[in-house]
């Protein structure tokens, strides 16, 4: 979807912005703007929502930046961006960190909040310069998803992947339910160290977000995962498997046994899930509780 910019604002104090003839941004946001710097240095709107406060409001008229938006466009109208989609041209790279903000007294007509409901708030990604007539293309964000189960049995055909499957239903649920796309590259492999190394690779090579194992956690000859995902791990976020052992271990020890590990490699989350699909239901539900906020904090990004 492509977008043409409207108008461009800047202003070195807090309150409203004021038209500019161009702006340039770098890492920080607006270069003389005074939200460059902070957790929202970038904002948008899109004019179809200037156009419904200005028919809520009787008509009053507005004036460029009086939003305290940085871009204003045509084009977005309701279409539902959501953190992490993108607004690119051939110089510019601009990531959404954020769709509306905490209200904000200086900016209201009683009743109806413009901004703190649909403004758009973007970090820069890569900077250059905007100006009224440019263009820039919606980007929306697909999260990838490497999904490798560790069979012997499974991969030959013997018996049914139902751990994965159940893996796949359980985050498709997720996202759906926090409106993020997704997309899940799933494999069956044989518990052997070059696939499994080959797989979490290409993932990362690609850089996909996430990589979920299942199977192979174990201590048997044949449980390789641990062996193979540990020397690749970037960081290992111990907290998440430790509280999954003890919170059902404590009831099941056999639970304890199990060696599952997370943390991150090159781009993406990763997590080994042992191969049994009770332990499975386990696992998901509680690494789904703080999946979306780990997302949040590996791309350092602060929506607090």
């Amino acid at each position: 979807m492509e977008l043409k910019i409207i108008s461009v604002s800047l202003a070195a104090e807090r309150g409203r912005k004021y038209e500019a003839k161009k702006i340039e941004l770098n890492k920080s946001g607006v270069i003389g703007d005074v939200h460059a710097n902070t957790s929202r240095p970038v904002s948008m709107i899109d004019q179809s929502h200037i156009d419904t406060f200005r028919e809520i409001t009787s008509s009053r008229t507005t004036e460029t930046g009086e939003f305290a938006e940085n871009i204003r466009v045509e084009g977005l109208n309701d279409t539902k961006v959501k953190a992490f989609d993108r607004f690119v041209n051939d110089s510019v790279i601009l990531e959404v960190s954020q769709v509306g903000k905490p209200f904000h007294s200086s900016f209201r007509e009683i009743g109806h909040y413009v901004m703190p409901k649909v403004g758009i708030f973007m970090r820069v990604l890569e900077g250059g310069n905007l100006q009224a007539g440019d263009c820039l293309n919606y980007v929306p964000k697909v999260f990838h998803t490497k999904l490798i189960t560790l069979s012997d049995r499974a991969s030959k055909g013997i018996y049914e992947d139902k751990s994965g499957a159940l893996i796949a239903e359980k985050l498709t649920a997720f996202f759906e339910k926090i409106a993020w796309d997704l997309s899940i590259d799933k494999q069956i492999i044989a518990d052997d160290r070059k696939q499994l190394q080959a797989q979490i690779e290409d993932a990362t090579q690609k850089n996909y977000d996430l990589i979920i194992t299942t199977g192979g956690t174990g201590i048997g000859t044949r449980d390789i995962t641990l062996s193979v995902v540990k020397p690749m791990l970037d960081h290992e976020i111990p907290g998440i498997m430790e509280h999954i052992r003890m919170k059902y271990g404590s009831l099941k020890p056999n639970a304890l046994l199990s060696g599952g590990v997370a943390g991150t490699i090159g781009s993406a989350l990763i997590y080994t899930l042992p191969g049994s699909v009770k332990a499975v239901t386990e696992y998901m539900q509680e690494i789904l509780i703080t999946l979306k906020h780990l997302i949040y904090m590996k791309a350092d990004m602060d929506v607090h």
